[in-house]
């Protein structure tokens, strides 16, 4: 019988009701005073913030970040008093954008892999939160992605956006290098609930799927299944502040 290898990356605090199976990579969830990589296993993602020069934005390394010691913000990047993960970004007018990017962020980017094939059966981010604050563009909080890779284009596959209006929208590219996503409404949650989202890229067909709802395939027009890696977190694009809360993250591979 054929057996499915698994690379699974859980993240979770203990802010979930029911405990996930034992995994090596599961951080006890109990501790509110430790940096959130104490609560987290943030050993796959390096974090972009909205701090640095103008087009160099700083980074912490997954290495920095991981322990209870390890690197965190009251301002941007923290433990809540529940033990989940706090990610905040300010207005445009004190913030810092990435080389390719109008946008500010406080969001984890995916580095072991640095990329992987779309072709493969296995390539999942799975994410429960809560958006308190969201940013006052029309879309909204950019708040889960599939890149392409780096060395292939700095264009999205797709963008999961909130809106004030608790309006979920996934905008997914059609173009090679092109900006060209095509905007879909997926759900609604109230501002503030916690909810999930999952996002896939598995079989070359890329899918969204919301608090367990329908999982819906999204045409990616001809992209042609580029190499791609996972973003997570805060990613603002309007002018005024946002706020995400994270409760659990689970990335996979296969």
């Amino acid at each position: 019988m054929m057996s499915i290898t698994a690379i699974v990356l859980f993240l979770t605090t203990n802010a979930l009701a029911a405990p996930l199976p034992p995994s090596p990579a599961v951080h006890a969830r109990d501790n509110t005073s430790c940096a959130p990589g104490g609560n987290f296993d943030l050993g796959s993602f390096n974090l972009q913030l909205p701090t640095g020069s103008s087009g160099q934005v700083d980074q912490i390394s997954s290495s920095k970040l991981s322990g209870c010691d390890g690197w965190s913000s009251p301002k941007y990047f923290y433990t809540s008093s529940s033990g989940a993960l706090v990610m905040k970004v300010p207005s445009r007018s004190v913030c810092v954008t990435t080389l390719n990017s109008k946008h500010c962020r406080t969001e984890l980017r995916e580095s072991l892999p640095t990329s992987w094939d779309p072709k493969k059966r296995i390539n999942s981010l799975k994410a429960k939160l809560s958006v308190p604050k969201p940013d006052d563009s029309k879309y909204g909080t950019v708040i889960g992605q599939v890149k392409v890779d780096d060395d292939v284009s700095k264009k999205p596959v797709a963008e999961l956006f909130y809106n004030r209006a608790g309006m979920l929208t996934i905008g997914v590219s059609q173009i090679p290098d092109v900006s060209s996503l095509k905007m879909t409404e997926v759900g609604h949650i109230e501002v503030g609930e916690t909810f999930e989202y999952e996002l896939k890229y598995e079989g070359g067909k890329f899918s969204v799927q919301i608090d367990g709802g329908e999982k819906k395939i999204m045409s990616t027009g001809k992209l042609n299944s580029p190499k791609s890696y996972f973003k997570v977190g805060n990613y603002n694009q309007g002018s005024e502040p946002s706020e995400v809360v994270f409760y659990d993250i689970q990335v996979k591979h296969g």
